[in-house]
């Protein structure tokens, strides 16, 4: 049984999950999906609820705030010690983000991130067609140049991850196989 943290400590036992990619790959769906099948939590992306509750467009000003929720919502969901928690993105993406919107993201956000990386990241493709969602979802033409900044960035943290792609048959086969390793490996 994991134990349960203190301030700024995470669970030893506990995975994390994290499926990350450009825009409207199928991240959210994935993660729910996967964490039904396991009765597990999933954290979700808190920048979709800061630019609703916003009404406008981002700026590099809602960079911190965005990273500052997100890990909010993530330190709540471990709290409760679950053997595996999803996320729907992570500090990862906010870094991405960050640098391909403003040019750079604060060092403080990519320290955070690489202290915080996830068991194992599923680097979603966009190999799925694009899904309009008004102003949540903006620039299709963007998603393989957004894909290679997540490679990259996953790659530069050293985070464990595997590629899902195709169908989402695939998609669900491939994700599912990854976790159902990291948890036969814990």
């Amino acid at each position: 049984m994991a134990a349960v943290p203190g301030p700024g400590r995470r669970p030893l036992a506990l995975r994390r999950v994290v499926l990350t990619g450009a825009e409207s790959t199928g991240k959210t769906t994935l993660a729910a999906e996967l964490a039904r099948a396991r009765g597990a939590p999933v954290v979700p992306e808190h920048a979709r609820r800061y630019l609703a509750d916003k009404g406008a467009a981002l700026t590099a000003a809602d960079v911190e705030p965005i990273a500052r929720g997100q890990m909010a919502l993530e330190d709540e969901a471990e709290a409760a010690a679950p053997a595996v928690l999803f996320k729907d993105t992570d500090l990862v993406s906010t870094v991405v983000y960050a640098r391909h919107y403003y040019g750079a993201c604060p060092a403080w956000i990519e320290e955070a991130a690489r202290s915080r990386l996830a068991e194992l990241y599923l680097l979603v493709h966009p190999d799925v067609p694009w899904v309009p969602d008004g102003a949540q979802r903006e620039r299709p033409q963007a998603r393989l140049q957004l894909h290679a900044r997540f490679r990259e960035a996953l790659d530069d943290l050293g985070a464990h991850f595997v590629d899902v792609r195709g169908g989402w048959d695939e998609r669900r086969a491939a994700a599912e196989a990854a976790v159902a390793a990291l948890l036969a490996g814990s």
